[in-house]
């Protein structure tokens, strides 16, 4: 394998404090997460210790309140350090994503006491979140969801499966999606329900194509009770809750699909740098300069898209269609990258020896979740042409 290191990325950061920030992630990524990153995914073991070693750091709560254990760090930064973690290994970028979006709820439209209860130990004490919002039958159209709450005095008894759900099984607390009332969007609710509550259970978790060391399962509700306390928000609301958190969330998904392609990209750079046919070099052929040149555009274009997208978000102006643009070019990206690493490689690209096989595994998930592309371009359709029959 080539041992040339990759250049870090020449990032545009706001402060200083964001560009040492940077520089802990990166040093974080490459001496705890990167080098056990390959056999750990062949395994299929999920690094509890390095979410741990995250917490402990102050990053699984970037873009939240510091009063309540966040980091006060803008999307703009925060994007930037998933992008470092899913670059050495996806399944703890992806990860930090889902952890962010099932703390969302709580953090923009619980109560000031739920606030101060629940998230000091979600965004700083070790604790590790999924959100649950598809089931087995409702994906693309999770307005139709089945899974049941029905108010019993005080509390609410939760009945249903959810599915997809990214930390099934091992997560510490659920954001939970359930119907409360009629049918279609305004009849959904959001709950946080704890990942020890009784008849709270996991099915095994999917046989993937890749992202193996990280749990993706069914979690079943059979007849869990929560208090109203932790009920999130108004009755009624939860669906419009989801769709707000999707926004934010399709942003990580952008920033770890960049992450991806770079670590692809500088995969691609080292071995053609370092592999030589008929006397030199393979990176001075020129087919291949060409490859390696559209690569790096793709990727570059790619972060800059996310990046216009967060700083939107930033300034409090709307950003739902730049989100969309930016899941679905982002993901695009690296599927394309990825899959002209593997070719940049030839055979050796195509064995376990070499991580861009996993980068080209690994990147197919990501024009998936959280929002299929084919759903983004018809979000992005909507804000562009109007809603469809007008």
């Amino acid at each position: 394998m080539p041992d040339r290191a990759p250049q870090p990325v020449d990032r545009q950061l706001p402060t200083d404090e964001a560009r040492d920030l940077i520089s802990l992630v990166r040093d974080i990524a490459q001496r705890e997460i990167a080098p056990k990153a390959a056999e750990e995914e062949d395994a299929g073991r999920f690094p509890r210790e390095a979410f741990t070693l995250l917490s402990q750091s102050g990053l699984l709560g970037l873009p939240y309140d510091s009063e309540y254990g966040g980091g006060d760090q803008p999307y703009e930064v925060y994007l930037q350090v998933l992008e470092e973690l899913a670059s050495a290994r996806l399944t703890v970028g992806l990860g930090i994503s889902v952890h962010t979006l099932a703390s969302y709820a709580l953090a923009a439209h619980g109560t000031k006491q739920q606030q101060v209860e629940h998230l000091p130990a979600m965004l700083g004490g070790g604790l590790l979140g999924a959100y649950c919002l598809s089931e087995p039958s409702s994906g693309s159209d999770a307005a139709s969801l089945r899974t049941k709450a029905v108010r019993d005095g005080d509390e609410w008894v939760i009945t249903g499966t959810k599915a997809w759900i990214t930390h099934g099984g091992i997560a510490d607390f659920y954001t939970v999606m359930a119907r409360t009332g009629e049918e279609g969007p305004r009849g959904i609710t959001a709950f946080l329900v704890p990942g020890d509550a009784e008849g709270l259970s996991a099915a095994a978790p999917e046989k993937k194509m890749g992202m193996k060391g990280s749990p993706t399962a069914q979690v079943h509700f059979d007849g869990v009770r929560v208090s109203d306390e932790r009920r999130i928000g108004e009755e009624g609301q939860g669906f419009a809750i989801a769709l707000s958190a999707l926004d934010s969330g399709r942003l990580g998904i952008a920033a770890c699909a960049i992450g991806v392609a770079q670590a692809a990209l500088d995969e691609a750079v080292a071995y053609a740098t370092d592999r030589r046919q008929f006397g030199r070099p393979i990176a001075d052929f020129q087919g291949l300069r060409f490859m390696l040149a559209d690569m790096a555009t793709q990727v570059e274009a790619g972060r800059a898209l996310y990046l216009a997208a967060a700083r939107l978000r930033d300034a409090g102006r709307p950003f739902a269609k730049q989100a969309a643009m930016a899941k679905l070019h982002c993901t695009d990206t690296a599927m394309r990258v990825t899959t002209d690493a593997v070719q940049i490689l030839g055979g050796y690209g195509y064995t376990a020896d070499f991580p861009t096989e996993r980068y080209m595994r690994e990147a197919k998930v990501l024009q998936i979740v959280e929002g299929t592309n084919q759903i983004q371009r018809m979000v992005i359709a909507r804000h562009v042409a109007g809603p469809e029959g007008r």
